[in-house]
């Protein structure tokens, strides 16, 4: 028992193994980093600003919680940091409750997520269908897009509007004479991008992109919204004061953050598993890690954390393949809060706005999509239905919605498949075997398929029967309400004078039917019968005996 517990300890804590590419691909590694770090600076301080935090949370989270997740995650490419959705989910608690929730709200959902990861729940996130995921990467693929609508054409936003009403906003009231100045710049980035991989692999067309369009803006003098002033330093880490009334009264809000971090974490983690080459990652771990990161951004002023999906992309396609990228990215951010503002600031919006908006577009493999929609109806409503949750509401309703989708498809297709076989009887034909019905039972008796199967046994009927033998040794599934409509069907039928013989009750079954009662009124009458010989021979006692 210690012996195992001390190996899950183990398995969920950094070890050396996390770094064995790094010899062969920190030059990679280190450029990855560089890329999605100027990517993530002007993030991290809009879902700042968002959430009602603050710009300086925003970059504090991004900086401590990244470095956490990515030494202590169960994902070597994952980058995490704050992130649009959980700046929705906080922005009413900072409004309901104060600012000075966040520290301790932060810290409680982290330690939530932890013992989340300790206690195993990271292996449900292997329980989520393939469309219900694949629906949700276009769907996030699609709120990047449309989140950098209104930076890619030079305007600003109304606060506290979904991305597909902010973009359509933006583009319905266009200032044409501020939007051309955006577009060129976009323009350039998104040509760089495509036009240097086809030139050599090995440059970093994300980073050259980006270092191209700032020095376009700054020498030419074009008038492009730019990053701007920076927070100048990090704050001490100071815990949060917590009392029994705090916890009781923001536990709530850090249920939903805690669930929205441990699902969009671990749906990142997934989305960029088949991504990258880097190999498999640990859902376990990546709660701890990212509950570790979060407590740690409570600590120092943040906002709580999660994978990021749009940062992890860019980490994977500039070339990342272990935890060193994440770590980069870290640092870099926090060098430049000391170092390098001036320089950072004069990056023009538009341009890490065009970095995502092609980003965006790779998250979506056509080929996946066009297969998903092919393969069921059910399949490719499910996909649907997710991916457009996910767009026009919330992320947490679109993955609750896509699995209730996905789970009541699948319970209509077992249900259309479990059926009531009427079968000729064995041996040669016998006097009175016309009073004798055999019914073979397939695929599941459940709460779905019950009482359809209720009325077919009752569609068997004929007036002249007086025996019904129910085969149940192909049954394969068998709930509760199925086992409590058997019974009902046996009372109901030796109530009219019919006998119930039921054949092959399967071991699992036994004690369910144990429980509602059916076995035990079956074998006081020995009609509880293994054999199917010995069942029609039975039968065929009481046939001639009516």
């Amino acid at each position: 028992m210690i012996a195992t517990l001390g190996a899950r300890a183990a398995r969920l804590l950094p070890h050396r193994s996390d770094y064995a590419e790094a010899p062969r691909s920190w030059r990679r590694d280190v450029l990855a980093g560089v890329t999605v770090g100027v990517v993530a600076l002007p993030l991290a301080l809009a879902f700042g600003i968002s959430s009602g935090v603050g710009a300086a949370a925003g970059l504090i989270t991004a900086v401590v919680a990244g470095i956490v997740a990515a030494v202590f995650g169960g994902s070597h490419v994952q980058v995490s940091g704050p992130t649009g959705a959980m700046a929705v989910v906080l922005a009413p608690v900072v409004a309901h409750y104060g600012l000075g929730s966040v520290a301790l709200v932060t810290v409680l959902a982290g330690l939530i997520v932890v013992a989340a990861g300790v206690t195993g729940l990271g292996r449900a996130v292997t329980f989520i269908p393939w469309p219900v995921i694949e629906g949700f990467t276009v769907g996030i693929a699609a709120i990047i897009f449309l989140q950098q609508v209104p930076a890619a054409l030079g305007q600003t936003a109304a606060p506290g509007q979904t991305p597909l009403k902010a973009a359509w906003q933006v583009v319905t009231s266009l200032d044409w004479t501020v939007a051309k100045t955006a577009l060129m710049v976009v323009a350039t980035v998104v040509v760089l991008m495509v036009a240097l991989p086809k030139i050599h692999r090995a440059i970093p067309e994300s980073l050259t992109a980006v270092v191209v369009a700032t020095v376009l803006v700054v020498s030419v003098g074009i008038p492009a919204a730019r990053i701007g002033e920076l927070p100048a330093h990090l704050p001490a880490p100071v815990l949060p004061h917590a009392d029994l009334n705090a916890l009781r009264t923001l536990l709530g809000a850090a249920l939903a953050i805690a669930a929205l971090a441990a699902i969009e974490s671990l749906l990142s983690a997934r989305v960029a598993a088949t991504m990258s080459p880097s190999g498999p990652y640990d859902p376990d771990r990546e709660l701890v890690g990212q509950g570790l990161a979060s407590v740690a951004s409570g600590i120092f002023g943040g906002m709580p954390a999660t994978g990021a999906i749009a940062r992890t992309a860019v980490n994977v396609r500039s070339g990342a393949r272990t935890r060193l990228a994440a770590v980069v990215h870290s640092a870099l951010l926090l060098g430049v809060v000391y170092l390098g503002t001036d320089a950072v600031s004069a990056i023009p919006l538009a341009a890490l706005a065009a970095v995502l908006m092609v980003t965006s577009l790779r998250m979506v493999s056509a080929g996946t999509v066009l297969t998903i929609l092919r393969s069921t109806r059910s399949d490719a409503l499910t996909f649907a239905l997710t991916a457009i949750v996910t767009i026009c509401f919330d992320l947490i309703d679109a993955v609750a919605i896509g699995l209730l989708a996905a789970a009541f498809f699948a319970l209509r297709s077992v249900a259309r498949r479990s059926s009531v076989q009427h079968e000729p009887l064995p041996g040669p034909p016998q006097p009175y075997d016309d009073r004798i019905v055999l019914l073979r039972l397939d695929g599941a008796m459940f709460f779905g398929a019950a009482e359809r199967i209720s009325s077919l046994i009752a569609d068997a009927e004929h007036p002249d029967v007086r025996v019904v033998i129910i085969r149940m040794s192909n049954l394969g599934m068998l709930d509760a309400t199925g086992a409590h409509t058997l019974a009902l069907i046996a009372e109901e039928l030796e109530a009219r004078g019919v006998t119930v013989i039921i054949k092959g009750v399967q071991a699992e079954h036994l004690d369910l039917l144990t429980n509602v009662g059916v076995i035990d009124a079956l074998r006081h009458e020995n009609h509880l019968i293994d054999s199917l010989d010995e069942a029609v021979a039975h039968a065929r006692q009481h046939a001639s005996a009516g």
